[in-house]
Parts: structure tokens; C-alpha cells; sequence
């Protein structure tokens, strides 16, 4: 038993939270949406979902960036509304859980906000860090163009002038030949 257990959960990395959540599926029955459970990893960027805690393949994972986390009191209407939370993006698909009890749903929560709050935390500063460089090479590169460009501009310009003088040139100087 013990060997069992971790290892639909190997590939995944740093595991935060695991255990069994009911997910709302994404197919509606004639009696409206059905909840199963599943065996639900959360590691440091993707949250899984397996048939049960043997699985080995996941039935389905996503990246919990750009999600949030809250309670949702409203996904259910019997005596386990207390324990639903859901995952929202915009633009993406949102996923609906009940938790075992009221607290796993907060913990649940708030697992998940502190890790977005910590990817946002690592992510904003390091990405800021590599535009400042692009930038900064942008610029400096932008700044050495524009000045070899009007340099190079302004020598082939007399150059193109000359040579347009030339044709001109030579229209007065036939006409001269035939004074």
C-alpha cells in the first residue's frame, strides 16, 4: 500500500496538496451536472486529477496560472455547499469542487492562492528583469542603427544627389554642345 499511493503523483513534481475532491464534470446529465470524485495533486504549477489515488495517468491537469481560488457556496445546494470552492480564468474553463468538509475547501483555497501569490512573486520580477535587458539591447542596439543609418543616410545622400546632378549635368552640357 504504501508503494501504491505516490505513484500516480512521481511526474508531478513538488506536491503541495493531495487528496479526494468531487469535480463538477463538464458533460450535464438530464438531471444537470454530476460530481465525481477524484484523487486531486497540486504541485507547484499544475493541479492534477486522477480517477482514484492508484491512477497512473491523470484524467485531466491544467496550469493553475492566471487562476484564482475562492469559496462557492452557490455550486451546490444540499448540506455540502460549504465545502465547494471553484477555479476560475478568464477565457479559460472553470472548475468546480467540493471538498470533504468546509475546512479542506478553505485549505484547498488557500494552498492555491498562496501558491499563485508565490508563481506571481517569482514570475513578475524575473520577467521585468528580461525586458529591462531586451530593452536595454534594443536600445542600445536601436541607438547604434539609427546613428550608423543616418551616417551611412547622409553620405549615400550627397552620393544619390551627385549622381542625379550627373544625369542633370549632362542634359546642360549637351545642351552647351549644341550652343
Amino acid at each position: 500500500l504504501e508503494e501504491t499511493p505516490p505513484r500516480p503523483v512521481q511526474d508531478t513534481g513538488n506536491i503541495l496538496k493531495q487528496g479526494y475532491l468531487e469535480k463538477r464534470s463538464r458533460e450535464h446529465s438530464f438531471f444537470g451536472s454530476e460530481w465525481q470524485k477524484r484523487w486531486c495533486v497540486l504541485n507547484r504549477r499544475t493541479f492534477y486529477y486522477y480517477a482514484n489515488e492508484k491512477s497512473k495517468q491523470p484524467k485531466g491537469n491544467f496550469s493553475i496560472e492566471n487562476y484564482s481560488a475562492r469559496l462557492a457556496f452557490h455550486l451546490r445546494k444540499d448540506s455540502r455547499k460549504k465545502c465547494c470552492f471553484e477555479l476560475t480564468c478568464p477565457g479559460k474553463r472553470t472548475y468546480e469542487f467540493t471538498a470533504p468538509s468546509p475546512a479542506e475547501a478553505e485549505d484547498w483555497v488557500d494552498q492555491i492562492q498562496f501558491l499563485l501569490k508565490d508563481l506571481s512573486s517569482l514570475t513578475i520580477p524575473f520577467d521585468e528583469g528580461d525586458e529591462e535587458e531586451l530593452y536595454n539591447d534594443v536600445e542600445s542596439s536601436d541607438s547604434v542603427n539609427t546613428t550608423s543609418h543616418n551616417t551611412t543616410l547622409n553620405q549615400d545622400e550627397p552620393n544619390v544627389e551627385m549622381e542625379e546632378d550627373d544625369i542633370y549635368e549632362v542634359l546642360p552640357g549637351t545642351q552647351p554642345k549644341s550652343e
